[in-house]
C-alpha cells in the first residue's frame, strides 16, 4: 500500500503555494473591503506568505529560521483592527482561490479550509486595538488531520 504523501507535498508544494498566494492577493488589492488593509503591500508579503504556509503544511521551516517564527507573523498583524467582516471575505476569497488553485482533494481542500478559519480567527484576534501576541508558541503544523 503506497504511503500517502506530505500535506505540503500533496498541495503541490511551494509552487502551488505561491500560484495561490499570487492569485489571492491579485484579488485583494482590487477588493473595497480588504485592501485597505494591505495599504502598506509589498510584493515581499507574498513570498513571506508562502513561506509561512509551506511550513505551517509541512515542507522546510524557513519561516521560523528566517523570518522570526510564530511570533513574527502574529506581530503582523497587530493594529490592524481586522473586522470580522474583512476576515470573513478574506476567508471567502482565499477557499475560492483555493478551489481554484489547489487539488481538487476533498480531504485536501477541506483541512485547507480548517487552517484558514482557525489562523484568520487568531489574526483577527491578535489585531484588535490592546491585543499583545505574547507567546503563540511553536510555528503551527497543519496536515491530514489538522493541526498536529
Amino acid at each position: 500500500m503506497p504511503e500517502q504523501p506530505s500535506f505540503y507535498d500533496a498541495l503541490g508544494g511551494a509552487d502551488a503555494l505561491h500560484r495561490l498566494i499570487d492569485s489571492f492577493y491579485d484579488q485583494v488589492l482590487q477588493d473595497p473591503l480588504l485592501a485597505p488593509v494591505f495599504a502598506d503591500f509589498t510584493p515581499t508579503h507574498v513570498e513571506h506568505v508562502v513561506v509561512w504556509l509551506s511550513e505551517v503544511f509541512g515542507g522546510p521551516a524557513e519561516y521560523s529560521a528566517k523570518l522570526g517564527g510564530h511570533h513574527a507573523l502574529l506581530s503582523h498583524h497587530v493594529d490592524l483592527a481586522i473586522t470580522e467582516e474583512q476576515r470573513a471575505r478574506w476567508v471567502e476569497l482565499m477557499l475560492a482561490t483555493a478551489a481554484r488553485e489547489l487539488p481538487a482533494d476533498a480531504l485536501l481542500q477541506r483541512r485547507f479550509a480548517e487552517y484558514v478559519e482557525w489562523g484568520t480567527r487568531i489574526a483577527k484576534s491578535v489585531s484588535q486595538p490592546g491585543a499583545t501576541v505574547g507567546d503563540p508558541g511553536p510555528t503551527p503544523r497543519w496536515g491530514w488531520d489538522g493541526l498536529d
